[in-house]
């Protein structure tokens, strides 16, 4: 079944408008996390729209680009500040909330990539493996791992000895050991493991001495 397919049985509820809400960024180490909001406009069809995941790079740069041709599309993101502060969930509802915000239209229900948000009043529907199933979260995925890409690509020129820019602050084995070598920078989230451990030990030495 086509991804439109599943989004046009919402019309067929008699919903006139719909958009997908989807974030990227909510498992790394460093860095924001990013959220979307895709609203097609009417009658629209992109072929490939499917979850950013089974995408490569160069797929989801083109089809980032035909989605803001033919979508109402708002972004959010939320630094790691207060991810730290509140936690990653609290900040990925936050992301997403803007990115709402930032659509610049009402819409009759909200297809949500297995979140709820229960301080937006606004219909929604939580779906387990969204972005794979609807064609509006998939394309928020790719509209929010896009973004995000290319913020870490640009944090990369500031801190290019974490690898940012090909690993985007998810825990692989390079960026681990960078971390080892270099210690956390200002983008690292410090309430991640094994961030958390990092900054307990230097907490120690400090009391410490």
């Amino acid at each position: 079944m086509s991804l439109f397919t599943f989004d046009e049985a919402f019309f067929s509820q008699g919903y006139l408008s719909i958009a997908g809400i989807d974030e990227a960024g909510r498992g790394c180490l460093a860095g924001p996390v990013v959220a979307a909001c895709v609203s097609f406009r009417e009658k629209v069809f992109i072929k490939g729209i499917r979850d950013s995941k089974q995408l490569s790079s160069n797929q989801r740069e083109s089809l980032f680009e035909e989605i803001i041709s033919n979508a109402f599309v708002g972004i959010g993101i939320i630094d790691v500040d207060l991810i730290d502060k509140a936690n990653i969930l609290e900040a990925t509802r936050i992301a997403m909330i803007k990115a709402y915000e930032n659509l610049g239209k009402k819409v009759d229900i909200l297809l949500i990539d297995a979140v709820s948000l229960p301080h937006l009043k606004v219909p929604q529907k939580a779906i387990i493996k969204g972005d794979q199933k609807s064609a509006s979260i998939a394309s928020a995925s790719i509209i929010a791992k896009v973004t995000r890409d290319r913020i870490m690509r640009q944090y990369h020129e500031t801190y290019p000895q974490y690898g940012f820019n090909k690993h985007k602050g998810y825990a692989t084995k390079e960026h681990l050991i960078a971390l080892k070598k270099h210690g956390p920078c200002p983008i690292h989230r410090k309430s991640f493991s094994p961030l958390r451990e990092f900054y307990t030990a230097q907490s120690r030495l400090f009391i410490y001495f």
